[in-house]
């Protein structure tokens, strides 16, 4: 089937947190490129089969099919060649719910937590909420990519007693996918030092050509049985609404543990959740082949045009997901300043690049999965704001 991404729909009318523009930038004439959620119908097959499900007219509690399971199986197989065991799988009904269970379950109150910023916001918060001790290892900026301070990293094991890392891979804002050297490196610091890597990997599948995500816990043995794995088809084929989200825990003890953590934070999985994922991780990669080829020219286009027509802002080129990390420093604006200087000026709605951490200030996060005439409007507003700030 082909699919048309440059289809413009009413998202409003369907109450989009995304397009809730005047509660979230308080103004309405604003366009929304911000929240890690696309602008594009989902494919066909997970309509159809929650059409399917619609007609048996109750919808009581659920339990978990052999089917859900053995798509999940299967998928992680066919994707990556990692073998994964059906008692591995816990469902959760979102990768946040997971990394907070994780937290709770693998360290105590007081206990430091790794992360390197800039970083998806409520990692920080699944720390600090937690009563746990933040340890930021900052990510290095070259020239418009971001690469790991191992020296740094490795301080906060060996030196500084972290008993965990919170992994972001691919990595949102900067859209790194990190190289089977870096993980390892990473990996063998945390589990030398007694520690474990909680893994978010809900950007995956969304990896550009060139580039090959590799699952932390395929790495080896010793890496899965220290390592809890979260990862969602949510992000991948646009259905975060759902809530449904998959944890891979190999080692029994540690599962066990982090079963106990999930039984006191969240409930059991819904109906449509279920049925929308395993459509997706099934019968999705026709339209995943599609979106991903669109959203790659998105990409090309919005860095040509920042490039090209406002040489101010500078675009970190994402090795995986739908997300521009941009470097907003030559406007000379301070953080409060550019951030109504894109609300009021451009009327363009971006993330705050502070939310993701100090590391992130004069910077904003771009979203291109958008019909391409939106992304072009936004860009041309950048643009006028950019030329109307010269001239004064």
């Amino acid at each position: 089937m082909k699919y048309d991404f440059d289809k413009v729909y009413d998202r409003k009318s369907a109450l989009s947190s995304k397009w809730s523009v005047e509660e979230i930038f308080g103004r309405d004439d604003v366009l929304p490129l911000w929240v890690a959620d696309m602008d594009f119908r989902v494919p066909e097959p997970v309509l159809s089969a929650i059409r399917e499900r619609l007609d048996h007219p109750i919808f009581g509690y659920t339990m978990v099919s052999p089917s859900f399971y053995d798509s999940v199986i299967q998928r992680l197989d066919s994707k990556y060649g990692w073998k994964v065991d059906k008692e591995w799988i816990v469902i959760t009904p979102g990768v946040m719910p997971a990394v907070n269970a994780a937290v709770l379950a693998f360290t105590g109150p007081g206990d430091k937590v790794v992360l390197q910023s800039p970083v998806y916001p409520p990692f920080w918060t699944a720390i600090t909420h937690n009563k746990r001790e933040l340890a930021v290892n900052p990510l290095k900026l070259s020239d418009t990519r971001f690469e790991i301070d191992f020296e740094d990293f490795k301080a906060k094991f060996d030196e500084g007693g972290a008993r965990a890392f919170i992994l972001c891979s691919p990595h949102n804002p900067g859209g790194r996918v990190w190289t089977r050297d870096e993980l390892i490196t990473m990996g063998e610091t945390v589990i030398g030092a007694g520690g474990v890597v909680i893994s978010d990997e809900i950007h995956c599948e969304l990896v550009m050509k060139g580039h090959s995500h590799i699952p932390f816990a395929s790495i080896s043995e010793e890496f899965a049985m220290n390592s809890v794995i979260c990862f969602a088809p949510s992000k991948t084929f646009n259905i975060p609404g759902f809530h449904t989200s998959v944890t891979i825990i190999p080692n029994e003890t540690r599962r066990r543990r982090f079963n106990e953590a999930r039984g006191r934070l969240m409930g059991a999985p819904g109906i449509f959740g279920l049925i929308a994922a395993e459509a997706a991780f099934r019968y999705g990669d026709d339209w995943l082949e599609q979106v991903l080829e669109y959203i790659e020219g998105n990409i090309n286009y919005a860095i040509d045009f920042l490039n090209n027509n406002v040489p101010e802002i500078r675009s970190m080129r994402p090795e995986a997901t739908y997300l521009i990390w941009l470097d907003c420093r030559g406007l000379g604006l301070d953080q409060d300043a550019l951030r109504r200087f894109f609300i009021e000026e451009a009327r363009v709605g971006l993330n705050d690049g502070v939310t993701f951490g100090p590391e992130g200030t004069g910077f904003m996060r771009l979203n291109v999965a958008c019909p391409r005439s939106i992304l072009e409007e936004a860009l041309v507003r950048i643009e006028n704001a950019v030329k109307a700030r010269r001239g004064r």
